[in-house]
């Protein structure tokens, strides 16, 4: 046996020292050696069974490059973690006769007898209905499909961990005793409905689940090679057997006369109390529980001839690294012994560390050695992390310089352009065709509608811009057509928006129903995606399914419409999370177009794969190794109680890979510092690195690549902006403005000059509640009309009225649904109170004298006269002689302060109008009060705020000051500057960002 079982160190590159043996020396007793006269048929004669499709890919080019890119008659290669007819056609008896493959035997006999898998779509569904089912017969309350469809993916999850490890379900009645908490009884008792059931579903579906069927194949070729061995070689390499269908099949090729089986970086030099300490965190526990399957001591496990066709990079590899991870990985029981532990001076030869401060800049630093190792010819780079996030953001850092990269996990569908499609489509309907997820969908470029993409997105920007910006309009296709009226929206837009609306149609009146069947919605999906998407040359099944992105999502699509057939009706406002969850597990993986010398692997696909520079990136602890998540059906004691492995066992097969890609000839590890603003620990390999160095030492840093990467975007030269100084001529300065819009010119008259002279107005935000402008006009408004109908005596039934007038006033806004639901309520607060004011104003003898009055002022300046304009909310006649100006604020009201040094000098100018008999039908009158009426419609629903100190006295003090800035702005060199005097404000000007104000403000506030 000891003469079957090898391994190849973990510090020469698997695949490379595998195919250069094969191909060289050969295997003694399994491989005849190759020589002068060598059968060019002899590898193909031969079978390697490998852990992955992955792995498979990888040997080939290993062979490739071993070759010098000869033409070659490769080994027969199957992967063991995904096994099917193809891959294990073997022949039952005399098919291997002559070392070949036979399509015939066990695919057509032995493998017919198990039912094909079911499809992962198919599964989820099914799950799901025993979730709701379940939920439904306890509680008659389901959740939701969608929430349902997650639960059922959990469900799936611990099924595959089950058959993994070969487990009956009938032990789960032991598993919740008294002593555990109730919900843990629920839940025993909702697995133990849903496995009975689901052995039932699978044969009626004539399926099998996707690892028992793997299984099942594993076990018939093994049981096919116990009965027949194959006269053909037959080698299982880079797998540790971690499943124990695998592990069986393994223990068969290790028997066969021509098999053998090569471990990944078995450590053959670890000390013995270490090795009968190794817990299931350890990187050599999956090998060390494989060797005992097998019946091999370790000490039997010989080395894998190495061959001669190594290349410079592989002999120069640092066999004292390999030491070195050892100490690294040394179980806690025996780390007394780092005490006397010195690393080789060469362990850390070629072995980088980078701190970043950020992922960003992780990415860059990565990015950049990637792009390096482009400059020398042939030199091969690969990532190594567990990061997706990471991965995404390397690669499109490597887009700057047209360098696509081989991620060997691929792209979500969900991320890729149709996949945003169809998602965004989905959503656009299921919403109620709001305006985010409606603008999101047309917005795409795929939408076109039947035009050309600039046509179309040309039409989607008026129609935002005529009917979408500002509040919410009311629901569906027929708020949106009500929307455009009102907005008296031109008649190629409605048109437009019309045939929108018709294309959507079939969908929408599914939408509209309370139940409809799973298929029907898809289906009608579909049809909607593909004729949003048809442009003026091309149909929308072409655009949308195109490319290898397309094709993954029709055949998502195709799946799903076979699996949803006899899914029960559903609401179809659910269907879009439903689609969402149901697509998440779905992957594009381009066939080509990647750099050839660049990658970016997973764990598992580093395994059997080396590179001359490795990147080991993530190194934060949660993510490398990754935090062990909990199980959401079983707790700890439970796992082991049913027989699952601990959740410790992922921990070390992540601390294998480590291991084995912290080997290669240079190594760079990176982690930041931060994520998300929070920050980050080292991961646990890091700090034990760290902790076996000798004092004082450390590993060489990169800091030179955070530099480069942060002046791959940095100027040339900085050049600041300064603060805007605008001076127009005086014949196109504003020579009339309103007292509201005083005090703009005081604190910022840039806005004046952006607004009055360049005529710009900012665009209303999309999906807004209405804005303080809207609300106070609606509430000035109901006010107007009830003080108007009511200037003496209030009714008996004064709120009843009032919030009549209010409904009014609202009109049409009371169909968005933000106005019905936050705004009329503190509406009817405030006529509350506003009621319970009035009586208590009027009985003091202050009466109503003009709502909403025009005035206005002429004053004289250098460039002609300049008119004062102004519209008082309310004046009321005082009980002794004079009158009041009120103001009402549904937002902030400006302080004493404020008012009296001229920052907020409405009041007072309105005053000045007044007295100058500036107000129609009024004469002058003496001003005896300033009052603010602040109405919020919260706690309190109103209050009232006088103006402290003199109202005349301020009114004079205000007038004085606007006639010496009529006379400044006369002066052409008068520049319109940008905040001028911002102090008090709590938020942006609307015209910040035109005067780039971040840019010089810092500089100014520096200089103050």
């Amino acid at each position: 046996m000891s003469t079957r079982v090898f391994s190849i160190p973990g510090h020469l590159p698997f695949a490379d020292t595998l195919a250069a043996s094969l191909m060289g020396g050969g295997i003694p007793g399994i491989l005849d050696p190759q020589g002068k006269q060598a059968d060019p048929a002899r590898l193909s004669r031969l079978t390697l069974l490998l852990p992955t499709r992955r792995a498979c890919h990888a040997l080939q080019e290993s062979f490739l490059r071993q070759g010098g890119g000869a033409p070659l008659l490769l080994p027969r290669m199957a992967p063991l973690g995904d096994l099917d007819e193809e891959d294990m056609a073997f022949a039952e008896t005399d098919g291997l006769a002559d070392g070949g493959l036979s399509g015939e035997g066990l695919a057509g006999s032995a493998l017919s007898e198990l039912p094909p898998a079911i499809s992962e779509t198919r599964r989820r569904l099914l799950l799901t209905r025993l979730v709701r089912d379940f939920e439904q017969r306890r509680d008659d309350a389901p959740r939701s499909v969608d929430q349902a469809a997650l639960l059922a993916g959990e469900l799936a999850r611990l099924l595959d961990q089950a058959q993994r490890e070969r487990l009956s379900f009938d032990a789960l009645a032991t598993l919740a005793p008294d002593r555990y908490a109730d919900h843990w009884r629920i839940t025993m008792d909702f697995l133990k409905t849903v496995t009975e059931h689901w052995p039932r579903i699978l044969a009626e579906e004539g399926r099998l689940d996707p690892v028992a069927r793997r299984n099942g194949v594993l076990e018939r070729q093994a049981q096919l090679w116990r009965s027949t061995p194959p006269d053909a070689p037959v080698i299982a390499a880079g797998s540790t057997g971690s499943l124990p269908a695998t592990a069986d099949l393994l223990q068969v090729v290790a028997d066969l006369p021509l098999g053998a089986v090569v471990l990944p970086g078995l450590d053959g030099g670890m000390d013995k109390e270490s090795w009968q300490a190794l817990a299931p965190s350890h990187p050599q526990y999956g090998m060390a529980r494989l060797l005992a399957r097998l019946g091999v001591e370790r000490e039997q496990v010989r080395e894998w001839p190495c061959g001669e066709s190594r290349s410079p990079a592989q002999k120069i590899a640092p066999a004292q690294r390999t030491e070195f991870i050892r100490e690294v990985m040394r179980p806690a029981e025996t780390t007394p012994a780092w005490q006397d532990a010195k690393p080789a001076p060469e362990a850390l030869r070629g072995v980088r560390r980078v701190d970043c401060p950020s992922p960003r800049e992780e990415a860059g630093v990565i990015a950049l050695l990637l792009r390096e190792a482009l400059e020398i010819p042939g030199k091969r780079a690969a990532l190594v992390t567990p990061d997706r996030d990471l991965a995404r953001r390397v690669a499109a850092e490597l887009e700057r310089w047209d360098v696509r990269i081989d991620d060997s996990a691929g792209e979500p569908l969900v991320t890729t352009p149709p996949g945003v499609f169809l998602r965004l489509s989905s959503e656009m309907m299921t919403g109620g065709v709001e305006p985010l997820p409606l603008l999101a969908t047309l917005k795409h470029p795929l939408a076109a509608g039947g035009r050309t993409a600039g046509e179309f997105r040309a039409m989607a920007r008026r129609f935002e811009k005529k009917v979408l910006r500002g509040p919410r309009p009311a629901a569906g296709f027929a708020g949106l057509t009500k929307a455009c009226e009102a907005a008296g929206a031109e008649k190629d837009l409605t048109d437009w928006f019309a045939g929108l609306a018709a294309m959507a149609k079939p969908f929408a009146d599914l939408m509209a129903r309370k139940n409809a069947p799973l298929k029907e919605l898809a289906a009608v999906h579909i049809a909607f995606a593909e004729a949003l998407a048809t442009n003026e040359t091309e149909t929308g099944a072409i655009r949308l399914w195109r490319g290898e992105a397309g094709e993954a999502a029709a055949t998502f699509f195709a799946q799903l419409l076979e699996a949803a057939g006899d899914f029960p009706a559903m609401d179809p406002a659910a269907y879009a999370p439903l689609l969402r969850t149901l697509m998440g597990g779905a992957v594009v993986r381009p066939r080509y177009g990647r750099h050839p010398r660049l990658h970016i692997w997973g764990l598992l696909e580093a395994r059997i794969q080396q590179a001359d520079l490795v990147v080991l990136g993530g190194l934060n602890e949660g993510v490398w190794p990754q935090e062990t998540p909990a199980d959401s059906w079983m707790s700890r004691p439970m796992r082991e109680a049913f027989g699952l492995p601990p959740a410790e066992v992922h921990m070390g097969l992540s601390a294998h890979d480590f291991a084995q890609a912290f080997a290669a000839p240079e190594v760079v590890m990176t982690r930041s510092t931060r994520v998300a603003g929070a920050p980050t620990v080292p991961s646990r390999w890091l700090l034990r690195i760290e902790a076996l160095l000798p004092e004082g030492g450390q590993i060489t840093g990169a800091l030179e690549y955070l530099y480069w990467y942060e002046e791959l975007d940095a100027p040339q030269a900085v050049r600041p902006v300064a603060t805007p100084k605008p001076c127009p001529p005086v014949a196109v300065r504003p020579r009339e403005l309103y007292v509201t819009g005083i005090e703009t010119w005081i604190r910022d008259p840039y806005a004046v000059y952006a607004r009055r002279i360049l005529g710009l107005k900012p665009l209303d935000p999309l999906d807004a509640d209405p804005g303080a402008a809207e609300r106070g006009q609606f509430i000035h408004t109901a006010l107007d009309a009830f003080i108007k109908d009511f200037p003496r005596e209030l009714p008996a039934n004064a709120e009843e009225e009032l919030l009549a007038m209010g409904e009014k006033a609202f009109g049409a806004a009371l169909e968005k649904p933000g106005v019905r639901a936050l705004w009329w309520p503190r509406f009817m607060r405030i006529a509350t109170w506003f009621v319970a004011m009035e009586r208590e104003r009027r009985g003091g003898g202050v009466f109503p004298l003009a709502t909403e009055a025009e005035g206005k002022l002429t004053l004289s300046g250098p460039g002609g006269s300049f008119v004062l304009k102004a519209r008082a909310d309310r004046i009321d006649r005082l009980e002794i002689d004079g009158i009041a100006v009120i103001d009402y604020k549904t937002g902030g009201v400006p302080s004493g302060k404020q008012v009296e040094s001229g920052l907020s000098p409405q009041l007072p100018l309105e005053a000045a109008i007044a007295a100058a008999g500036g107000f129609e039908h009024m004469g002058e009158k003496t001003v005896g009060e300033l009052l603010y009426i602040r109405l919020t419609g919260r706690t309190p629903p109103g209050e009232m705020k006088p103006v402290k100190g003199g109202a005349m006295e301020l009114a004079e003090t205000a007038l004085a000051k606007l006639a010496k800035r009529i006379a400044a702005f006369d002066d052409e060199n008068t520049p319109y500057l940008s905040r001028l005097r911002p102090m008090f404000l709590s938020h942006e000007g609307e015209y910040d960002h035109l005067a780039r104000v971040k840019e010089w403000s810092a500089d100014v506030e520096a200089d103050e």
